[in-house]
């Protein structure tokens, strides 16, 4: 017999909770004792691109009909190790099916490498299960021969769906049969791989913006790049998984556009509050010219001139510098910087320059919502550290220890949400999201900028090791010589035939099944592939004629959403889109649309609505004849019951809706109806 809990234990429990939550809040305003740094390794690998051309990209044929297009990083740094020069390391690889033709509609975007991104060593797992273990472990060095793995699949984001369900399965049906003693090292585990997971989905994205501006060809299309983005940022939703095609580009834009609002807004907030005390601000930016990280200084000179002045560390989250021995006795790294009679930045033989001995003082991550987030704190590296841990052990306490659910009790449930409210409200740097992304820019940022000093980039990389808590984690330099290996594992296996040829063709199948099955049927199938926990996948046996027919889908696929975004953005399309294309697509669906869905239908409504090209008209009006669902019949028959349309398009209706009753098309049984009273008239 399984002991039942109290409701007393669970209502003790739920108290403790929230004297967890508030003791959190009061905790992450304290600072703690600075840390040791790790010794400096004198023959770590760094990196660093060509400032005139820092990127390389490559397409490699793939077995089958697909290609693997390799962005690059180039450097013009040796590797001291014994392997020799480093020439250039690869970042991210996406895997492009093409079904063997040059016809770009039918292209398929399928898995997406970082090849910084390696499964956990065994140590590195071990440690990944102990609770409440918040120490980098050694760096894996070895990756073995298997193939990286996928960050995302791009045409199957409702993987991620499956496995949040088959986890919650486990959880509740396995671990609860147990007590903290089980449940806890499984989340924590758990925990530390989702946080490397969104690690590596940072690192990507960043990579790929840095993509958007390498001159010349572009092997990648913008909508590509864009497409990968906004799947990578929807992983971390609740429902991105869900998210059609058509509204991918938006999603890319807002996210986008609301990145730049909080730069910005932290740039400013940063420089001000920076400047008001004193310091120094210096905003780093990335290779694509967005500051995504900023620096604060100080000058040997201000820190005796400043002794006595009051210091205001709000929004800093660092100690006052003005009075601590250690700036005053700095024996860390400083770089010699010249200044004008202004005190603004000049070159060294500008008349009137003046020498500054500079002192770093912390180092900021500019995407974090409402304040800048402190990544590094050159005076004391539990500072950040501290930062890091305070949510992540609540979370593990209250979830591991003391199984408590937001939605469990109502002390917890009202602790929580003012603990959450407070710290969303106020900014407050406790953020392990935000902090996750910034990190992994930052170790971008040390990799990619070729005009960081050298013992700077050092100096920081150690204390970026130094604050990072997940075991699953490796330095920079190693994830540079695992990305190389890792490419390398890639491409052997993309020239195995029983490698990722075979993958292909087996994911092909996998998609056939939408040719050939309806909602229902791959509903089923899907539950059965969940069922047996990723052990069943159906798929259709391969033939020339069914894959015909998917090459059809794919380019049906293509035009839909054309269509639908130009539904959606445009006001007159003959004016505000691209007609030509738009008319293409058009016709596509006329010819291939029968199983075109009601989104597409209500979209060729809309434009045929707004826009005065008769062509355009026209070719709405025939599409919504083809595509062989009651909804657009219906649209049809709405368009016949207007009497402010031009009586032509009345009649091409009418002509439109005979055929189709006469054919045996999808019509709901009312609208059928209808349409035998308009042929006997």
């Amino acid at each position: 017999m399984i002991p039942t809990e109290t409701n007393t234990n669970r209502e003790a429990k739920q108290w403790i909770g929230v004297v967890l939550l508030f003791h959190c809040l009061l905790f992450s305003t304290i600072p703690l004792r600075a840390q040791a740094l790790p010794p400096f390794v004198e023959d770590a690998p760094e990196l660093a691109i060509a400032a005139d051309d820092g990127f390389r990209v490559e397409k490699v044929a793939v077995e089958g009909g697909a290609e693997i297009i390799t962005i690059f990083a180039r450097q013009d740094y040796l590797n001291v190790s014994s392997e020799g020069p480093v020439g250039e390391t690869p970042l991210v690889s996406v895997l492009r099916d093409t079904l063997g033709d040059e016809i770009a509609e039918n292209d398929r975007l399928r898995y997406v490498w970082l090849h910084s991104y390696a499964k956990a060593s065994l140590s590195q797992k071990v440690a990944a299960f102990v609770p409440f273990f918040y120490r980098k472990t050694p760096n894996k060095l070895k990756v073995g021969s298997d193939p990286p793995p996928p960050v995302i699949d791009i045409q199957s984001p409702n993987s991620a769906l499956w496995d949040k369900m088959i986890w919650l399965v486990f959880k509740r049906i396995v671990l609860g049969e147990f007590g903290p003693g089980i449940n806890a090292p499984a989340m924590q585990y758990r925990q530390n791989a989702v946080n490397h997971r969104r690690s590596a989905v940072a690192s990507a994205l960043t990579v790929l913006s840095l993509y958007k501006e390498i001159e010349g060809e572009k092997m990648l299309s913008e909508r590509e790049v864009k497409d990968i983005q906004a799947r990578l940022t929807l992983t971390d939703k609740t429902f991105g998984w869900h998210m059609q095609s058509e509204n991918l580009e938006r999603v890319h834009d807002k996210d986008l556009s609301d990145k730049r609002d909080e730069r910005g807004h932290n740039w400013e907030l940063l420089r001000q509050y920076a400047e008001a005390q004193g310091l120094y601000f210096d905003p780093l930016e990335m290779p694509d010219g967005s500051p995504r990280h900023a620096m604060l200084w100080t000058a040997a000179s201000d820190v005796a001139a400043n002794k006595g002045r009051k210091f205001d560390g709000r929004f800093l989250n660092i100690k006052n510098p003005w009075t601590d021995p250690v700036v005053s006795e700095w024996k860390g790294y400083t770089q010699v910087r010249w200044f004008d009679a202004d005190n603004r930045p000049t070159e060294p033989d500008a008349p009137g320059a003046t020498a500054k001995t500079m002192i770093p003082l912390a180092l900021y991550g500019l995407d974090h919502p409402k304040i800048p987030v402190i990544l590094v704190d050159f005076r004391d590296n539990g500072n950040p550290r501290k930062r890091e841990l305070t949510r992540r052990i609540l979370n593990d306490v209250a979830s591991n220890v003391l199984s408590l659910s937001r939605f469990g009790g109502l002390p917890f449930f009202l602790g929580r949400f003012i603990y959450d409210f407070t710290t969303k409200r106020r900014g407050i740097d406790i953020n392990q999201k935000s902090r996750l992304r910034s990190y992994a820019q930052l170790k971008l940022l040390l990799s990619l900028d070729a005009s960081l000093d050298d013992d700077f980039r050092a100096d920081v990389a150690r204390r970026v090791e130094s604050a990072t808590i997940n075991p699953l984690e490796n330095g920079p330099g190693t994830e540079a010589n695992l990305s190389r290996m890792q490419y390398e594992n890639l491409m052997a296996y993309a020239s195995r035939p029983d490698g990722l040829p075979k993958q292909i063709q087996d994911d092909r199948r996998e998609e056939m099944t939408r040719v050939k099955h309806g909602v229902k049927g791959r509903i089923f199938f899907g539950m059965a592939h969940a069922l047996s926990f990723g052990l069943y996948t159906h798929r259709e046996k391969a033939s020339p004629d069914i894959t015909a027919q998917l090459d059809v889908r794919r380019q049906l696929d293509f035009h839909e959403r054309y269509v639908r975004e130009v539904a959606f953005a445009s006001a007159r399309p003959e004016i505000d889109s691209d007609v030509p294309t738009l008319k293409r697509s058009l016709r596509f669906v006329t010819e291939n649309g029968s199983p075109a869905d009601a989104k597409t239908t209500r979209a060729l409504a809309k434009i045929f609505a707004v826009t005065t090209d008769e062509d355009i008209q026209s070719l709405c009006l025939t599409a919504l004849y083809r595509i062989n669902n009651s909804s657009a019949k219906r649209e049809l028959l709405a368009f016949y019951s207007n009497t402010n349309i031009d009586p032509r398009w009345r009649e091409m209706c009418a002509h439109y809706l005979k055929l189709a009753l006469k054919e045996g098309q999808h019509i709901s049984k009312r609208d059928a109806e209808k349409i035998a009273g308009i042929a006997a008239n």
